[in-house]
């Protein structure tokens, strides 16, 4: 585990963010070798994780069990000037992304797409898919940051079918409702709902169906038996139940194979097995090795999460935890905020307004170097991190601000940058304090993890807020590898967590 320095707590001395970890995996021996298979041919699983931002895969070579090609694709929310908490997308541009990145990660691995043996797919959780009868796409869909849902989701908590329970408008239930409300057409349409990972499973096999990580996110989803709840279902509308996936695979399960139409589509190869895959932060534990009990999760992207593996299921009345299962057979308690790259983003886009000077100026590795000099705690200057309203707390309305200003504050908007991470993190924070409270054992260490965890100064603040040592994972697309590592169980006859337990990922020095 990472060496912990002597941290002196007074203001400004920082928690040492330490620490390297590479195990010598146990051997399991490839399936192709057990078949008598040349060793010399290599075979390779396919990870896929579908995000809001971008596609991202992994082709992972089972021989050498290590990454051999990367592939990103990038894209948007559709534009609603008019809506200002609309989040959409057209699910056609997921696939598109399946296709493009998988052909970057071919090209890198000097591999043809005939060596892959088995995919798996992460997905941005909470979306709605809405499918006609016939299995086409109705309307964009509803993605976990659309907060137009509020309304429903209020009135949804209020049904004794929850038990006092708020419902986020992340939830896809929250969603479903709000299609009933204000598109009734689109709702009489539809007779089938998908989360998005489910969807590009659908498409890859044509099975309709589902897994407990991911459908954990739909509000309406029971932990103790692992299936929809009928009265919750009810509670939202009569038709829910009949329009979400009757099939809930267990862990280490086959969806199917991919079809010609899916192969035409994507550049899988024909009959290629597809693992269950999961939601994406079930899918970035397993690739970071948060299995089991004592390692903690934080992940700096779009959205802030923290979560961590439990033997049993986490319920928290107040919502600030979600209750989630993981991909494995457990349980994954979850903390989900709306804003935190933005955030910063934000930041930096407010820097860089004006002249060409302040564009030069406001790069992230300028304010970066320039907000490590600046103190912790800002000189009292807080950045509330509330732009797009807020999950947790439970706040859709919400708005952000920057408080305790005096002369001189914003003289340089190096200031604002590291409020604007501070702010992100400590939200993130009383994740961690409401966990334990829930009886989940204190984190031995913290895996940072996203787009902002390659900051330095990022990682620090977290530590220093959480009071822990930090690790990085040397592979950052940590939810693809997640998912290419389930594939790779599914390829070698084995239990994900088995596979992980004896091809660990490694850490880099922080």
């Amino acid at each position: 585990r990472p060496l912990r320095m002597s941290y002196a707590r007074a203001l400004g001395a920082p928690r040492a963010v330490l620490g390297t970890r590479r195990a010598c995996p146990r051997r399991i021996v490839c399936a192709a070798a057990r078949a008598g298979a040349s060793t010399s041919s290599k075979n390779f699983a396919a990870g896929f994780d579908v995000g809001t931002q971008g596609t991202k895969c992994i082709l992972f070579d089972l021989d050498a069990h290590t990454v051999a090609g990367r592939g990103s694709y990038a894209y948007d929310l559709l534009p609603h000037p008019s809506r200002p908490n609309a989040a959409e997308q057209d699910p056609e541009t997921w696939m598109d992304g399946i296709r493009d990145t998988l052909k970057q990660a071919l090209r890198e691995a000097n591999a043809d797409a005939s060596a892959i043996v088995s995919v798996a797919v992460s997905g941005q959780q909470h979306g709605m898919v809405a499918l006609d009868a016939a299995g086409s796409v109705v309307r964009p869909a509803k993605l976990w940051c659309d907060t137009e849902s509020a309304p429903q989701a209020a009135s949804i908590s209020e049904s004794e079918a929850f038990g006092g329970w708020p419902m986020a408008a992340s939830f896809t239930a929250s969603k479903v409702a709000w299609m009933r409300d204000e598109e009734p057409e689109n709702f009489a349409r539809t007779e089938t709902v998908l989360l998005p990972r489910d969807y590009v499973n659908f498409r890859l096999t044509g099975a309709v169906a589902t897994e407990a990580g991911d459908a954990s996110g739909s509000g309406v989803f029971d932990l103790n038996t692992r299936m929809y709840d009928e009265s919750q279902c009810d509670a939202v509308d009569g038709r829910l139940l009949e329009m979400l996936p009757k099939d809930v695979l267990p862990p280490d399960s086959k969806v199917g194979v991919v079809t010609r139409d899916a192969a035409d589509r994507t550049g899988l190869p024909v009959g290629c097995p597809v693992a269950t895959g999961s939601g994406d932060n079930a899918c970035a534990a397993i690739g970071v090795g948060a299995t089991r009990p004592g390692r903690l999760v934080v992940s700096l992207g779009t959205s802030g999460t923290l979560f961590g593996a439990s033997d049993v299921p986490v319920f928290d009345v107040t919502g600030a935890i979600a209750p989630f299962c993981d991909a494995l057979g457990g349980y994954l308690p979850l903390l989900c905020t709306l804003n935190c790259t933005r955030v910063v983003e934000e930041a930096r886009a407010w820097a860089s307004y004006g002249t060409v000077e302040n564009a030069e100026q406001s790069s992230h590795a300028s304010l970066e170097k320039r907000a490590m000099f600046i103190p912790p705690g800002c000189e009292g200057v807080r950045f509330l991190p509330y732009l797009v309203g807020e999950r947790t707390p439970n706040w859709p309305e919400a708005t952000g601000a920057l408080l305790g200003l005096r002369p001189g504050s914003l003289q340089d908007p190096a200031t604002a940058y590291r409020a604007a991470m501070e702010g992100a993190t400590y939200a993130l924070r009383g994740g961690a304090s409401r966990l334990t409270e829930l009886g989940l054992a204190p984190a031995h260490e913290l895996v940072c993890v996203g787009g902002g965890s390659k900051s330095k100064l990022w990682r620090q603040i977290v530590a220093d807020v959480f009071d822990a040592a930090v690790v990085r994972p040397a592979e950052p697309e940590s939810a693809a590898l997640g998912a290419a590592k389930n594939a790779a169980a599914l390829a070698e006859k084995t239990a994900t967590i088995v596979y992980v337990d004896a091809f660990p990922p490694q850490f880099e020095p922080t």
